[in-house]
C-alpha cells in the first residue's frame, strides 16, 4: 500500500503543511505540491463534438503519478469556507480525466482508494469548514472512494497551528491509523 499527499496551499511551510507533516511523520508517503505544477482551468468540452481537447500543462503527468497510490491525503487551507483554488482547479480537471483515453479506468481506480482531508482555517473552521468536508465526501461518493477521516485545524497567521492541541492530537491519531494501514 502506498500513500500520496496532495498539498493545495500556495504558501510554502504554511499551517496546513505543518499539520499534515505531523500526521505523516515517520509514514512513507509521496508528496505532491500543487503550487509546483502548472495546471490550467478546465474548459468544459463534455458536450462538444470532439470532446475534451488535449491541454498542454502538467496536470496529466501529475494525475498519473497520484493514481499510483492507494491512499490520498488532500491537504488544503480553508479559503473562503472551501478548499483552496489550487486544490479545486486540480479536482475540476477530474471531469476531463473521466473521458481521457489514457485513463480508461479512472473512476474504477479511484473507487479502490481511500481518502483523508487535512484542512486549516482561521474563522471558526471546525464549524465553517464542514461544508468543505461535505464537498470532499460528495466527491468521494461520486467515485466510490472511501473518505476515511479528516482533521480541521484552527490557525490564521503563520505558525499559529502549533497552538491547536486538538488538531495536533488528531494528526497524531491519523499517523497511527496510517501506519496500521501500511502494516496490512
Amino acid at each position: 500500500m502506498s500513500i500520496g499527499v496532495i498539498y493545495g496551499s500556495t504558501r510554502e511551510n504554511g499551517n496546513t503543511e505543518w499539520l499534515t507533516e505531523q500526521a505523516i511523520s515517520g509514514v512513507p508517503v509521496e508528496k505532491f505540491y500543487l503550487r509546483e505544477f502548472h495546471i490550467l482551468p478546465i474548459k468544459d468540452e463534455r458536450h462538444t463534438v470532439g470532446g475534451f481537447q488535449e491541454v498542454s500543462d502538467d496536470y496529466k503527468q501529475l494525475v498519473g503519478k497520484i493514481m499510483k497510490h492507494d491512499v490520498l491525503i488532500f491537504a488544503t487551507p480553508v479559503y473562503w469556507y472551501s478548499m483552496s483554488g489550487t486544490m479545486k482547479l486540480f479536482i475540476d480537471r477530474w471531469s476531463q480525466t473521466l473521458r481521457d483515453k489514457d485513463f480508461p479506468n479512472f473512476r474504477e481506480e479511484l473507487a479502490k482508494k481511500s481518502a483523508y482531508v487535512i484542512a486549516v482555517g482561521g474563522d471558526k473552521p471546525t464549524i465553517k469548514a464542514l461544508p468543505m468536508i461535505q464537498q470532499f465526501q460528495y466527491i468521494c461518493d461520486f467515485f466510490g472512494m472511501a473518505l476515511e477521516g479528516y482533521i480541521i485545524g484552527k490557525a490564521s497567521k503563520p505558525g499559529e497551528i502549533r497552538g491547536d492541541a486538538k488538531a495536533i492530537a488528531s494528526a497524531n491519531q491519523m499517523r497511527i491509523t496510517l501506519l496500521r494501514c501500511l502494516e496490512k
